[in-house]
C-alpha cells in the first residue's frame, strides 16, 4: 500500500530514479535531450515523458529526445516522445537540437556531419562552426497512401490544392510527408490570403489533426505568402499542439508552395519562434533546412 501525502491523492515515492538531461530549443520548439548511448531502449517511458514535459510540474518541453546507439552503419539513432506521450517518426527542430547535443558530447570544435537513424529513415545534419545546423531532410513523399491521407490524388497522383471540409468550411490543402504527415493550407476556398494573426489556431488545429482524412493524424501548417522567396507560417503539431516552430513543417510547406506555384525552391520561412532557410533542390530532389539550435540549461530530474 502506497503512502499518500497529506491533503493530496498523489502517492509518496519511497525511491527515486535520477535522469540527467540538457534542454535545447530550436526557434522556441523546446526539447529535453537525454544521453541514451548506453542502451537501445529509452531510459524513460512515454508516461514519464509526459510528466517531464509538463510546464508547471516538470521540466517543460515539446518532447523528450533520446540519443541512442546507431544501427545499420549510422552514427546514432533518434527516438522522441511528444509532450502527450505519442511517438512521431522524426522532428526537424528536434534533430538540429540533437546534432548540437551530440557535438557537445563529442567535444567537436569543427564542422561535423552525423548520420542519424530515425523512424522516418536516414537524416544527415551538419553542425557548422557558426552554430547553425544544415539538415539534409531527404526527398519529400507525395504518395497519398504513404503520407498517409485518404484524400484523392490529382492526375499525377499528388494531393495538391485539394478541397477539405473542416467543420463546415472548405479549406484548400496540399499534403506532404517529410517522414511524418503534413497538411499545408494557404487558406479557405475562395479567399486570396490567409490572415495568420486572426487565425483561431487552438480551435481549428485539432480539427485538422484528428480529421478522418488523416488516419495517422497530421501536422498542419497555415501559410501566408509574403513574396516568392519569403513565407510565413503558424503550425499545429500532431501530439504537441501549437508550437513556436516546426522544422519538418517548414520543409513541407515549401514543397507545397512550389507545387502550388506560389514560391521558388529556396525560401525564408518565418515561424513564430524565428526564421528557417529551406531549399528543395532539383538536382537531388532533397529538401535542406538551415537553422539554429541552442542549449538552455542542464539538470537532473527525479522520477
Amino acid at each position: 500500500m502506497s503512502m499518500i501525502e497529506a491533503g493530496s491523492e498523489r502517492p509518496l515515492r519511497l525511491c527515486w530514479r535520477s535522469l540527467h538531461f540538457v534542454k535545447y530549443h530550436g526557434l522556441g520548439n523546446d526539447f529535453i535531450l537525454v544521453d541514451n548511448r548506453d542502451s537501445k531502449v529509452p531510459k524513460i517511458s512515454p508516461e514519464e515523458a509526459v510528466e517531464l514535459c509538463n510546464r508547471n510540474f516538470g521540466v517543460g518541453g515539446d518532447g523528450v529526445i533520446f540519443v541512442l546507439p546507431g544501427v545499420d552503419g549510422t552514427d546514432y539513432s533518434m527516438r522522441i516522445f511528444n509532450s502527450d506521450g505519442s511517438e512521431p517518426e522524426m522532428c526537424g527542430n528536434g534533430i538540429r537540437c540533437m546534432a548540437r547535443y551530440i557535438a557537445k558530447l563529442e567535444n567537436a570544435i569543427e564542422s561535423r556531419s552525423y548520420k542519424i537513424h530515425t523512424l522516418a529513415g536516414l537524416i544527415v545534419p551538419c553542425v557548422r562552426e557558426d552554430g547553425q545546423v544544415v539538415v539534409d531532410m531527404g526527398p519529400p513523399n507525395l504518395n497519398p497512401a504513404q503520407i498517409p491521407t485518404k484524400l484523392p490524388g490529382n492526375e499525377k497522383g499528388f494531393v495538391v490544392r485539394a478541397p477539405l471540409n473542416v467543420s463546415g468550411k472548405t479549406w484548400i490543402v496540399t499534403c506532404v510527408s517529410m517522414g511524418n504527415p503534413h497538411c499545408v493550407t494557404f487558406g479557405e476556398q475562395g479567399t486570396q490570403d490567409l490572415d495568420l494573426d486572426a487565425l483561431p489556431l487552438e480551435q481549428v488545429g485539432p480539427l485538422f489533426e484528428h480529421h478522418q482524412m488523416f488516419p495517422a493524424r497530421t501536422n498542419t501548417e497555415f501559410v501566408q505568402v509574403l513574396s516568392p522567396s519569403h513565407l510565413r507560417m503558424r503550425v499545429w503539431e500532431r501530439g504537441a499542439g501549437a508550437t513556436l516552430a516546426c522544422g519538418t513543417g517548414a520543409c513541407a510547406l515549401l514543397v507545397a508552395a512550389v507545387l502550388e506555384q506560389r514560391a521558388g525552391r529556396k525560401c525564408r520561412v518565418d515561424l513564430p519562434g524565428g526564421p528557417l532557410e529551406i531549399e528543395w533542390r532539383e538536382d537531388d530532389n532533397h529538401v535542406y533546412m538551415t537553422g539554429p539550435a541552442e542549449a538552455v540549461f542542464s539538470g537532473t530530474a527525479f522520477l
